[in-house]
């Protein structure tokens, strides 16, 4: 019998042993963990509107830096990995997923020294994040500016 042949039977066999992944339930736990994790910020944002008199765009940058902040003390703390365990990508596409994961590479590689190990690790994560941000707010705005001038001119 030839390999490939093998390779497609063993295939074939064990598909049948294998349990299958509850969709439903994980897209649930995912929404629900992943809004939470918003109405969280939606409250972080009121009170810093209603205690500090903040406007609602004045009040987004100090929200977002809470939920950086919270996110950053819950993965120190060993919490938030568990908390991406059971939700998945619900924990992991808010801005507090991105902290998490900066701070998990940060930890993981501190015993090799602050700039070596925290620094650099880190920020091979952070570099692809801020270089495509920086890209697309590049090939945003160069739209922009052409359709304006497109328009008034």
């Amino acid at each position: 019998m030839s390999e490939k042949k093998l390779k497609d039977n063993y295939k074939e066999n064990i598909k049948k042993f294998q349990p299958k992944p509850p969709y439903f339930l994980n897209c649930l736990k995912a929404f629900l963990v992943g809004g939470f994790i918003c109405l969280i910020g939606q409250g972080i944002q009121n009170f810093y509107i209603r205690v500090f008199d903040f406007s609602e765009k004045q009040a987004g940058n100090p929200t977002v830096a809470t939920l950086i902040l919270f996110a950053a003390l819950l993965t120190g703390f060993g919490v938030y990995d568990k908390l991406g365990q059971f939700a998945g990508a619900g924990s992991a596409v808010p801005v507090t997923g991105f902290a998490n994961s900066m701070v998990s590479a940060a930890m993981e590689h501190r015993s090799e020294g602050l700039v070596l190990g925290v620094a650099t690790n880190m920020f091979k994560l952070a570099g692809s994040v801020i270089v495509f941000g920086v890209v697309a707010a590049y090939v945003v705005g160069m739209v922009r500016y052409l359709m304006n001038m497109s328009f008034t001119g």
